[in-house]
C-alpha cells in the first residue's frame, strides 16, 4: 500500500464499505479535489510551523545570536526547516496533491482552475527570486571552495594557496566563507519555507474556500490570513516581553546581558537587553514596533465595521497590540543609542504618512485614532528614556571618532582593491588588519557600514544579487496573486526594512544574526502579499 494514500476509501473518494479505486501514477495526478492530504503532509506543515516559532522567540534572547553555539543552532533549525519544505514538495510532486494556497488560482464551477490574469507574472517574479537565491548560493560556495588563502587566527596571519582560479569568485579566508555559506543556506532554507507555510490554508480557510466554489473571495474573510496572523502574534508578544525586560535591564544598570553573561566590551550603557551593543537591539525594535503597528491598526479597522466588537471579553484583541507596539517604539529611544532613536524619529513621521495616505478617506474617529499610538509612544519615550537620550547625544560630542573614521578610510580602500568578486564572504575581518597603517590601532571585525562590507565581501558582482533580491521586496505587492491585503500593511512594513537598509549605512545591523533573521522574515511577509482585488 501507497503510504501516501489515504487508507479509508471514503476520503479516496469512494463509499464507505466499498472498494477504494486504484491510484494513478503520479504523472496522472493521483489527488483529485475532496480527497484527504497525504499523511506525512500535515505532520510536515505542523513541524514547519513548530521550528519557525522556534528560530523567531529564541534568536533574539540567545544573546542576540552572534555566539558560535547560537549560530549554529539557529542554522541546524534552518536546514530541519529546508528538509521539511522539500519533503511537503516532493509529496506534492509524487502524489499530484495540490493543498489549498492563496493566490494562484481560482476554481470556477464546471470550468476547473482559472488563473488570475497577474499569476503568470507572480510566478516569474517568484522563480526569478528562486533563481537569484540559488545564484548567491553558489557565488558563496565557489568562493569557499577557490580559496586564495586560509586566516590562520591564532596567528593572525593568512595561509595562501597557490591553486585558485582568478576568474572565479574566491575568498582570502575560505575557512570563514565556508561559516558563511552555511549560514546563508539556513537562511535560505529558512525564507522559502515560511514562504511555503504562509501561503497555505488552515483548515477553517479551505471550509470556507469550498462554500464558496463558484470562486475564491478575493481576499480572506478575516482582517489577515490565520497562518500570518499566528506568527504575527509570536512576533509582537514575543518582543513585547524582550523589550520589557532590556528596558528592566537598563533601569537596574547591570553590567551583564539578561543579568546572566559579562560581555568582553563596553559596560552598562553600552549594552541593552539580550543585546551585546546597544545599536543592534535598537535596530531590532526598529524592524517591529513598525510591523506590530501595522497589525494593531488592521486589526482595529475590522472591529470598527463588526457589529460583534466588543461584545464579549477578548473581542478586541488589538487593544493588545496597541500596547506592544508602544513598549517596542520606546526601546531604541531607551536604548541610547543615538542612530537608533534618529531612525525611530524618522519611522514615527513616515508610519503617520502611510497611515494617513492610506486611509485618507476614513472617517474622522479612525483617522484620529491613527494619532493614539504615536502620542502614547512618545509619552513614554519622554517618561523613561529622556535621560537616557540626552546623555548619548551629549556624549557624541565628546567621543573619539578617530578610530571609525580610519576604519571607514580602510574599507573604502579594500573595496577599490577588490571590485569584481571581493574577498569573500565573510572575510572582511581577516583582510582588514592587513590595510592598518599602525598594528596598535583597533582591528575592526565590522566596516560600520553594512553596504561597503557587503560590496568589499562579495564584490559588485555579488552585490549586485542582493539588489535585485531586494527589489522583489518592494515590487511583490504591485503584483495581484497572494494575500491580498490594504497597502498601510506592505507600506509600514516598507519602511521598517528601509529604516534598517538606512541604519546599516552607518553601523552593521545586518552582520547580527537575529536583526538579519528578522529582516528576512519580514522580506518573507512582504512576498506574499499583493494588492486586493477590486471589485
Amino acid at each position: 500500500m501507497d503510504p501516501f494514500e489515504p487508507t479509508d476509501p471514503a476520503e479516496r473518494g469512494g463509499a464507505p464499505g466499498a472498494e477504494a479505486p486504484p491510484a494513478k501514477s503520479r504523472g496522472d495526478g493521483a489527488w483529485s479535489e475532496g480527497m484527504a492530504a497525504p499523511r506525512p503532509y500535515p505532520l510536515a506543515e505542523r513541524l514547519t510551523e513548530g521550528l519557525l516559532y522556534l528560530m523567531v522567540i529564541l534568536s533574539p534572547w540567545a544573546f542576540g545570536t552572534t555566539q558560535e553555539w547560537a549560530i549554529w543552532l539557529m542554522n541546524a533549525a534552518g536546514f530541519l526547516l529546508g528538509g521539511l519544505w522539500l519533503c511537503k514538495r516532493w509529496v506534492r510532486w509524487r502524489t499530484g496533491y495540490r493543498p489549498p494556497r492563496w493566490g494562484e488560482e481560482v476554481p470556477v464551477r464546471g470550468e476547473g482552475a482559472r488563473y488570475r490574469p497577474h499569476t503568470r507574472l507572480a510566478r516569474w517574479l517568484t522563480r526569478s527570486l528562486a533563481a537569484l537565491t540559488v545564484l548567491t548560493l553558489a557565488y558563496c560556495l565557489v568562493s569557499a571552495l577557490n580559496g586564495r588563502a586560509t586566516f590562520l587566527l591564532p596567528e593572525q596571519a593568512h595561509e595562501y594557496h597557490d591553486r585558485y582560479v582568478s576568474w572565479l569568485p574566491h575568498s582570502y579566508a575560505d575557512n570563514l566563507a565556508w561559516s558563511a555559506f552555511w549560514t546563508y543556506l539556513g537562511l535560505a532554507c529558512f525564507f522559502w519555507a515560511t514562504r511555503d507555510w504562509l501561503l497555505g490554508k488552515t483548515d477553517g480557510e479551505q471550509r470556507e474556500f469550498k462554500d464558496e466554489f463558484g470562486g475564491a473571495p478575493p481576499v480572506p474573510s478575516a482582517p489577515l490570513p490565520g497562518r500570518l496572523t499566528r506568527l504575527l502574534w509570536v512576533l509582537c508578544l514575543n518582543g513585547t516581553v524582550l523589550g520589557m525586560v532590556s528596558i528592566f535591564q537598563r533601569l537596574d544598570g547591570t553590567d551583564k546581558l539578561l543579568w546572566l553573561v559579562k560581555p568582553q566590551y563596553g559596560g552598562p550603557d553600552f549594552h541593552f537587553g539580550p543585546f551585546s551593543y546597544r545599536g543592534n537591539g535598537a535596530q531590532y525594535f526598529n524592524l517591529l514596533w513598525p510591523v506590530s503597528l501595522a497589525f494593531w491598526w488592521t486589526l482595529f479597522r475590522a472591529t470598527q465595521g463588526s457589529r460583534r466588537a466588543g461584545v464579549r471579553v477578548g473581542g478586541n484583541p488589538h487593544l493588545v497590540l496597541l500596547p506592544c507596539a508602544l513598549v517596542q517604539l520606546a526601546c531604541p529611544v531607551i536604548s541610547a543609542s543615538r542612530g537608533g532613536a534618529v531612525i525611530t524619529t524618522a519611522l514615527v513621521v513616515g508610519a503617520l504618512g502611510v497611515l494617513l495616505a492610506a486611509n485618507w478617506r476614513a472617517a474622522l474617529p479612525a483617522r484620529l485614532a491613527m494619532l493614539v499610538p504615536f502620542v502614547l509612544g512618545l509619552a513614554l519615550v519622554l517618561y523613561l528614556g529622556w535621560s537616557q537620550l540626552q546623555h548619548g547625544f551629549l556624549q557624541a560630542f565628546t567621543d573619539d571618532l578617530g578610530d571609525r573614521l580610519e576604519i571607514h578610510q580602510n574599507a573604502r580602500q579594500m573595496a577599490v582593491d577588490h571590485p569584481l568578486f571581493g574577498t569573500g564572504p565573510g572575510s572582511f575581518s581577516a583582510v582588514y588588519h592587513l590595510y592598518r597603517a599602525d598594528t596598535q590601532h583597533a582591528w575592526a571585525v565590522y566596516a560600520h557600514n553594512d553596504w561597503l562590507e557587503t560590496i568589499i565581501t562579495f564584490g559588485w558582482i555579488g552585490f549586485g544579487l542582493v539588489l535585485l533580491m531586494l527589489a522583489h521586496v518592494f515590487v511583490r505587492w504591485w503584483i495581484r496573486d497572494g494575500i491580498g491585503c490594504r497597502g498601510d500593511v506592505p507600506g509600514l512594513i516598507w519602511l521598517a526594512l528601509a529604516g534598517c537598509l538606512f541604519h546599516a549605512r552607518f553601523d552593521f545591523p545586518l552582520q547580527i544574526y537575529s536583526v538579519l533573521l528578522l529582516f528576512l522574515l519580514l522580506c518573507c511577509v512582504c512576498c506574499c502579499l499583493a494588492r486586493e482585488e477590486t471589485v
